[in-house]
């Protein structure tokens, strides 16, 4: 695009500017091509000439449009280049209070210095799951994405921490670490997750120190790797730790300190267990005073030594171990003010007088003597002889000094190893997670080795980031198929080699360090030889000849030579080390020896091996070990995917959400944003959907341009708009912009948005003046319509008859014209189909001729072809048979010539016979090797055939074996340990559940006293209101009221206080749910623990049995190896305890089990036997009782017959014959229940007759045979037939009282008839009277016997189907049933039957909730059916409070001899759990359709607005998910209505349920709305609104608008009108103030900040009005929590509510096979 078109007037560019970086500016005129400079002005309102290098081209950068500022992505500006970096980080950082931003796939992160409400547990539940995309730029996105990117890819992740000092990386690393302890979960009994954040403290004790830049500075580079398992829950970690600077601790710079523990120990000398390390003031020691600056502002070094130890302990440091390195720490302290006295030039002495020295060596335990010698002399050894050598003050001070950063380096890598070991886990680690803390670019007025080392991992780390940007950009290209070309990007290789190549840097560093004169001054000559002319990264300051210069990525940085041979070294007297060897101090021993034990040293061939590895380390310095170690990091960081955080340092004077754009800029450059927006602005950086361009760019669009196809549409509009078509291209999903093309498309759209703002302006303002013609108009329109309105009905009149006249001629001139049509159409078509015929038939017989001739042509052709061949074939063979005999006659006079000479035929038979001979034989033999040698072929073939056939037979047959044995070992003894260990577990947890219960009840008890009293004292002030109100006639109405608003306000208080009673109660009994499933967790962990140490290898047999016969060990040898294994382990000793005892205890109950089990199979043998005996007896018994029935059944027919017979005559007698005719409704009934018995009678005698057959065809069946299937047959046919005659008896039962009703009334009319005959006499006899049987009166109970508990539960709870079987019964059927077994149990007057029933209830519907736990269906239904059951033990338990909406038969069945109160509040118990466990269910439908349907889907067209996507949003760690909506959230919310309605919830119940839910869909979209900047503007608020609005029409279809839910979604309500409101004035944040009432004044103030316009026209809130808002709240006293709870679980009440079904009415049907029930 050219640049007139984009440097226009008006247009805003950035120029450079010494103090700011850049500042902006307006275009005052258009440029034109040729002019030197650009007329500018700045926002100050100063005009500026600018001048332009028109050589080069070069143009100040562009400005973004504000609709782009403030992005989440930098990545998604337009204009990608160091301003507008830097001017979208200080709007997001100072105006908004963001402090996070990406960068591509990078996470920026400005270091605020003041402590912000992001990082609690609520914003943790709110990232966990979320796309990176999704929400705001924060730590705990980038940990999710790595922690979700492992589970996906099944791949290692590494997140990598950089920054200057004091720019918040081990804040950052802290947050990660945090994050992923939280959202994982442990798998061990020890929580790992308070292990990896303990960690934290004691490496910023040892590790950190206060610093010039920063407070808590990280003196170190840390690698943490976190371990997961394949659950992927954290079980260990492990950490590596990179160039401490040790140099600190004998030197600090002016306003910086040692590092903490010191000052730490300082701060705790005074108490009791510290005053043997004799230490003071901080201030009395030289290690820690150089600084001048002891103390850090907000931090109590003596809360922070507390914060040490307890971390030390929670590792597994023992007391005794904390103190030995608080020892040897105050020792260093001590040895660092031991002076020393100059004794001529070349020696020098301790003070005699030192009293810090004697406490170093009381403190090391080592000899004074020794030690006073060795800090003043040194040991030389040559080929022949040792001596030593005293040393002057200076270097025995050094040498003070390099052995307490030797003591101090040691203690510091043995604390790292212990750590390490606390957190390491036996179980193997299926991936990790590395967190990198590690120092950033630094550069100082002195550099010296430190820096060097440190900007030289950064050369690596920048390296490793530009390969990584690089890949990922070509990934995205090749993804979306676009063409590649190769980025230039700027590599460091060049740096990195002159650093660590052969003769680089290092080489030459180490390589002095081996010469015996080597020094800091040879050491830069040989640099500046070899690289000062072959390097361009290395140069040479102009006034120093002990300094060189390396060009960075970042910067040039001058290091001073000085000191570099020194440090890489890291020499110590290796005198003073043995003499600290010799202490009796074990842990300075173990420090010293690296590792080896104390007394693993004492014999001489060990001391020779520890002196040859000391030696052997002490020759690796200290670069080339930092060389080697980063190149393992690179190794680890390549083998993982990364995840980068750069950590900015706003401001040196640390000050909050202030930024110093100078050392920003420095710092951008030096992490390497910069050049991801450089590799990024290369190629296409901006990105959209074709979804989101043309939602976007829609206003651009025409009408006749939106086709069907979005991607064709966004192809010709861009074709329009963009005419140089490299400025884009078009991917599969996605259309990539070049840099400045979307600001230019913004730029058309706001044009084209600004004319359509005029024309609607115009619009109306013509419809207002239209109006007020319009009313002038309608008057005098008036008048004309009535004249107008007569003239228009004449003429309608007139058109009517007129078209009723046309329309009679239409249809007459139609059919006339359709006639002679159809008759014409018949007539051509005739003509057609003769003449098409004729003309078929010609064409037929024509190709019919020719193929005939066709055939005949080619046999004639063929004949003559094969004759010719014939001839010429005949003529060859002529000619070669003449030729061939000339010459064969030629042949043969010669032959004859030849055969007459007798030397001929000599020479020819010479040898010959001999010759034909040896052939002959040879010829012989080989004919008989070659039959033997097939005949042995043969026989082998047969053989290994036959072999083979055996072979895989007894493979086949063993392999069966094998597998057999393989699935029956070990299944019995397993088992029964198990079930012992779950007895014994369940016992202990039913003691304490019951002491949790008795606690719990008496709590209840005091209460309810306490109500009591509560209520007393109401009533008492009722009655005094009273009083005073007949008293008092004159003020009775003021203080009414005033009683009327105290009574509200304690009833208020009461019900707050019982609710968070109820809350708190029902959370105990949740945590003790979570408590028995963790224990349960704990205990098969444990199990399996136990199985792997008892493993010894991956062979280990199944059979238990034979491994302990083979071995020799006895039981206790194999609990003290497992003791051992487990101690090696790392476990805890309690465990180790607990795991012996229940070993021992398994073993037992194993035994006993197993005696239990012969038993049982002898009974069963024996009982098996007895059972054939009697089967044979039972069944001819079964023969017998069927021809009973059968016989029962003819003569009942029989009966039946006789009395249809006698009825009959008795009508016909009666009536006469229009009553007994046979085509009367009576005939008809009798006869066809006639019928139906007549076929019963059939189908019984075809089942008798197949029952025979079956008989006789098993009777030929061997006798196991027989007696088994006899036994299985009978079984079902039994089962089978009691079924069909129990459904059959209620049929018959209910034809028999319907018959006996018809036959009453037949009877009755009879009789009556009988009373209006005329009187005579009647002699007959009269008809048999049949006497109806009284039908039985069912009191409500179900008998069992006793043992069938467990047959009861399995059908009506364990294999319950509310799906199936359930749908078709009366709701709470299960719990009516049971209800009617407990009453059968209280009327027997058995308590352990009840007891048995009701604790076999609570657990089998326990059981069911832990398996289908998750299933809407099953939790619902039995939440139902337990309140059921609930309220029947209410009603019927006799209590006047119950039962007094009972009926009479109701009160009649109320249970009479136990009082069952106790199990209400275990079932109550029970229903708050299935409740949760609803509520749970429910929600994880629920959440992940909230977001979507009411933040993110655009159900209001054309209202949402879509602003440009950054990296992080096209590159989500997600696969594509389907799209919920608004209408699937309703959708699922009717289910749960319907789900509930259909198992006979209550209503209350439900109202509850609905409320919880609706509170979960308000808390979700507000949490999402406070974490997502793009989701806070103006047309979301309107969307919002309208979800909201549609929630609560659901509510008022379903009638339950009084169940609160409504008001739930208040602080939802609020934030939707916070968007829409006008926030400009002092007037509208009063009005904000008085409308966000459910809102805290964080949030307001959090919406009001991450507010963004979506259109230019649009304005971003102001910092006063939010200042305004924030006077006007703070006098409000609430909590400063940023997000709801969204766990937050609302506290149910279960009410009352009595059955009107009577228990006697009730049926259970025949589905549910409870035939062993027996109605009582």
């Amino acid at each position: 695009m050219a640049a007139a078109e984009l440097y226009c007037r008006h247009a805003r560019v950035w120029i450079p500017d010494p103090a700011e970086v850049w500042r902006s500016a307006e275009l005052l005129g258009d440029y034109s091509p040729g002019d030197t400079c650009l007329h500018l002005l700045l926002e100050d309102g100063t005009e500026l000439q600018y001048k332009l290098d028109v050589k080069n081209a070069v143009f100040p950068p562009l400005r973004n449009p504000d609709i782009l500022v403030g992005e989440n992505d930098l990545t998604a500006l337009s204009y990608l280049h160091e301003p507008a970096v830097l001017h979208n980080l200080r709007v997001r950082f100072i105006e908004s209070k963001l402090i996070y931003t990406y960068c591509g796939i990078v996470l920026v992160a400005i270091n605020p210095y003041e402590n912000l409400h992001i990082y609690g547990s609520d914003v943790i539940n709110a990232y966990s799951g979320q796309n990176i995309g999704d929400m705001d730029p924060h730590i705990f996105a980038v940990a999710e994405e790595a922690y979700r990117q492992m589970a996906r890819d099944k791949r290692n992740q590494s997140i990598i921490v950089s920054g200057e000092s004091g720019a918040g990386k081990t804040v950052s690393a802290k947050y990660a670490m945090r994050y992923f302890a939280t959202v994982s979960g442990s798998s061990s009994e020890a929580s790992i997750e308070e292990r990896v954040l303990a960690s934290s403290p004691i490496m910023e004790a040892i590790g950190n120190a206060k610093t010039t830049r920063n407070d808590n500075s990280s003196r170190f580079g840390k690698y943490i790797e976190i371990g997961f398992d394949g659950k992927y829950r954290i079980i260990g970690a492990n950490m590596r730790t990179y160039l401490l600077e040790k140099s600190r601790v004998v030197f600090q710079a002016s306003e910086e300190r040692n590092y903490h523990i010191f000052y730490q120990l300082c701060a705790v000398s005074n108490l009791p267990e510290f005053e043997v390390l004799q230490l003071g003031s901080t201030s009395d020691f030289l290690y820690t005073n150089q600084g001048r600056n002891l103390i850090i502002g907000a931090v109590d070094d003596a809360k922070e030594m507390l914060a040490t130890r307890n971390a030390f302990s929670l590792l597994g440091i023992s007391e005794a171990r904390q103190m030995g390195l608080f020892q040897i720490l105050a020792a260093i302290l001590h040895l660092g003010n031991v002076e020393f006295k100059q004794r001529g030039s070349e020696s020098c002495s301790v003070l005699p007088d030192s009293v810090h020295l004697g406490i170093f060596c009381d403190l090391m335990e080592v000899s004074r003597q020794d030690m006073t010698h060795w800090l003043c002399h040194k040991k030389l050894r040559t080929a022949s002889e040792t001596y030593n050598k005293p040393m002057p003050k200076a270097q025995a001070v050094n040498a003070r000094d390099a052995l307490a950063k030797h003591i101090y380096g040691r203690l510091f890598m043995w604390i790292v190893g212990r750590i390490n070991k606390a957190l390491y886990t036996s179980i193997s680690q299926h991936s990790f997670i590395g967190v990198l803390d590690i120092y950033g670019f630094e550069t100082f007025e002195v550099n010296s080795f430190e820096q060097f080392c440190i900007n030289y991992a950064n050369e690596k780390l920048q390296q490793q980031f530009n390969v990584h940007v690089f890949k990922l950009e070509q990934e995205e290209y090749m993804k979306e198929q676009i063409p590649w070309t190769l980025i230039d990007f700027c590599d460091n290789q060049p740096c990195i080699s002159l650093i660590e190549a052969k003769m680089g840097v290092l080489d030459l560093l180490d390589e002095e360090c081996k010469m015996p004169k080597g020094s800091d001054d040879s050491w830069a000559q040989k640099l500046y030889n070899t690289h000062l002319k072959t390097s361009a990264h290395f140069e040479k300051p102009r006034m120093s000849n002990r300094a060189f210069v390396i060009r960075h990525f970042a910067d040039k940085v001058e290091y001073q030579c000085e000191g570099f041979l020194e440090k890489n070294k890291d020499t110590v007297n290796e005198e003073q080390i043995n003499a600290l060897k010799t202490s009796k101090f074990e842990l300075l021993v173990e420090l010293l020896q690296e590792g080896d034990s104390a007394a693993g040293a004492s014999g001489p061939l060990a001391l020779s091996h520890a002196k040859t590895v000391a030696k052997r380390d002490h020759k690796k310095t200290v670069g080339l070990q930092f060389r080697n170690s980063l190149h393992l990091l690179m190794e680890t960081l390549n083998a993982t995917t990364p995840h980068y955080v750069r950590c900015i340092k706003p401001n040196d004077i640390k000050s909050s959400f202030m930024m110093d754009p100078i050392r920003a800029v420095q710092q951008l450059r030096a992490c390497g944003v910069l050049e991801t927006i450089c590799i990024s602005a290369a190629g296409f950086p901006s990105r959209w959907t074709y979804q989101e361009f043309f939602c976007r760019y829609r206003v651009l669009m025409k009408l006749r341009d939106i086709l069907v196809d979005k991607k064709l549409t966004c192809r010709n509009i861009l074709e329009k708009l963009i005419q140089d078509q490299d400025k884009y291209q078009f991917g599969k999903t996605k259309i990539f912009f070049r840099a400045g093309q979307v600001a230019f498309l913004e730029k058309l759209r706001a044009d084209r948005l600004r004319k359509a703002c005029v024309h609607i302006q115009k619009t109306i303002r013509c419809w207002l003046a239209r109006k007020k013609y319009l009313r002038i108009k309608r008057m005098v329109i008036t008048v004309q319509r009535y004249v107008r309105g007569h003239q228009a009905r004449c003429l309608a009149h007139h058109l009517r008859r007129t078209k009723a006249a046309v329309t009679i001629q239409k249809y007459q001139r139609m059919r006339v014209a359709k006639t002679q049509y159809q008759r014409q159409r018949a007539a051509a078509l005739l003509l057609q189909c003769n003449f098409r015929g004729y003309r078929a038939r010609k064409l037929y017989h024509q190709l019919l001729f020719e193929k005939k001739v066709l055939v005949a042509q080619r046999w004639a052709r063929g004949w003559l072809a094969r004759f010719w061949y014939r001839r010429c074939l005949a003529a060859v063979v002529y000619l070669q048979c003449c030729v061939r005999r000339m010459l064969a006659r030629r042949q043969l006079r010669r032959l004859k010539i030849e055969a007459r000479s007798v030397e001929h035929f000599r020479n020819l038979n010479v040898g010959m016979e001999n010759k034909i001979m040896h052939l002959q034989c040879k010829i012989n033999e080989q004919h008989k090797e070659n039959r033997e040698l097939n005949d042995r072929l043969s026989a082998l073939r047969i053989s290994h055939a036959a072999e083979l056939d055996r072979l895989g037979h007894q493979l086949e047959r063993l392999l069966g074996v094998e597998e057999e044995a393989r699935r029956q070992a070990g299944r019995v003894s397993s088992m029964l340990q198990e079930m012992a260990t779950l007895r014994e577990e369940l016992e202990s947890s039913r003691e304490e559940r019951e002491s949790v219960e008795e606690k719990a009840r008496a709590y209840m008890d005091s209460m309810e006293k306490m109500v009591a009293e509560l209520n007393e004292k109401n009533r008492l002030l009722k009655s005094e209101k009273d009083e005073l109100n007949r008293l008092t006639q004159e003020q009775g109405e003021n203080v009414s009221e005033k009683m009327e608003k105290s009574h509200l306000e304690d009833v208020q208080q009461l019900q707050t206080e019982l609710n968070e009673e109820r809350f708190r109660y029902q959370n105990l009994i949740s945590e003790h749910v979570k408590l028995e499933e963790r224990f349960r967790d704990l205990k098969e962990e444990a199990g399996l623990a136990l199985t792997g140490h008892l493993r010894k290898d991956s062979t280990y047999s199944s059979n238990e049995s034979e491994c302990t016969r083979s071995t020799g060990f006895t039981e206790s040898d194999e609990l003290f190896s497992v003791q051992e294994d487990i101690i090696k382990a790392g476990l805890d000793v309690s465990l180790v305890l607990k795991l012996q005892k229940r070993v021992s205890v398994l073993e037992q109950e194993k035994q006993t089990l197993q005696n239990e089990l012969d038993n049982k199979e002898e009974e069963i043998l024996h009982k098996q036997a007895k059972y054939e005996e009697q089967y044979k007896k039972a069944l001819e018994s079964e023969i017998d009782c069927e021809a009973l029935k059968r016989q029962e059944l003819e003569s009942e027919n029989k009966k039946l017959k006789r009395d249809l017979n006698e009825l009959r005559q008795s009508l016909s007698k009666g009536r006469g014959a229009t009553i007994a005719s046979p085509g009367s409704p009576a005939y008809k009934v009798l006869q066809a229940q006639k019928q139906s018995h007549e076929e019963e009678v059939s189908r019984l005698r075809v089942e008798l007759q197949e029952v025979q057959k079956e008989r006789d065809q098993q009777q030929e069946l061997p006798q196991d045979a027989r007696i088994e299937a006899n036994l299985q047959v009978q079984i079902s046919r039994l089962t089978r037939q009691n079924l069909d005659l129990l459904e059959q008896n209620e049929n018959q039962d209910k034809l028999i009282r319907k018959l006996k009703k018809q036959l009453k009334v037949y009877v009755k009319k009879t009789e009556e008839h009988e009373e209006v005959q005329t009187e005579q006499a009647d002699t007959e006899s009269m008809p048999p009277v049949s006497i109806p049987r009284r039908e039985r009166n069912f009191q409500g109970m179900l008998e069992y016997k006793i043992g069938d508990e467990n047959k009861l539960l399995k059908i009506l709870v364990t294999d319950m189907r509310p799906q199936g079987v359930a749908v078709s019964m009366i709701p709470g059927l299960p719990a009516y049933i049971l209800f009617m077994c407990v009453r059968h149990a209280d009327y027997s007057n058995d308590d352990q039957r009840i007891r048995v029933l009701l604790h076999s209830t609570i657990n089998s519907i326990k059981s069911v909730l832990k398996r289908r736990g998750d299933d809407l269906e099953t939790v619902s239904f039995w939440l139902a059916n337990t309140c059921k059951f609930l309220n029947c033990l209410k009603q019927y338990s006799g209590d006047e409070v119950y039962t007094k909406h009972n009926t009479p038969q109701q009160n009649d069945h109320c249970l009479c001899n136990f009082d069952l109160t106790e199990y209400w509040q275990v079932l109550s118990d029970l229903a708050i759990q299935i409740y949760q466990q609803l509520i749970k269910c429910m929600e994880d439908h629920l959440h992940p359709m909230i977001v979507a349907g009411m933040l993110e889907q655009e159900t209001i067209q054309g209202v949402m607005g879509v602003k440009p996507p950054g990296q992080r949003k096209r590159t989500s760690s997600f696969a594509e998910e389907v799209s919920h909506t608004l209408d699937s959230i309703v959708r699922q919310l009717s289910l749960y209505h319907a789900t509930m309605l259909r198992h006979g919830l209550q209503a209350e119940l439900i109202k509850q349920v609905v409320r919880q839910q609706f509170y979960v869909i308000c808390s979700v979209t507000l949490n999402n709305l406070l974490l997502r900047k793009d989701m806070c503007s103006w047309s979301k608020g309107l969307q919002i609104r309208y979800n909201v609005c549609q929630l609560e029409e659901w509510l008022q279809d379903k009638a339950l608008q009084g169940s609160g839910a409504r008001e739930t979604l208040e602080p939802l309500i609020q934030a939707a009108q916070l968007l829409q409101v006008n926030k400009k004035t002092p007037q509208d944040a009063e009005a904000v103030s008085t409308m966000c009432t459910a809102l805290s004044a964080v949030q307001i103030v959090k919406v009001l900040n991450l507010y963004t316009p979506l259109n230019e026209f649009e304005e971003r809130v102001s910092a006063n009005f939010i200042m305004n808002i924030q006077d006007l709240l703070k006098d409000r006293k609430e909590s400063q929590q940023l997000l709801m709870d969204a766990k937050n679980v609302y506290p149910v009440t279960f009410p009352f509510h009595p059955s009107a079904v009577g228990l006697e009415t009730i049926q259970i049907p025949c589905s549910l096979k409870l035939d062993f029930l027996k109605r009582v």
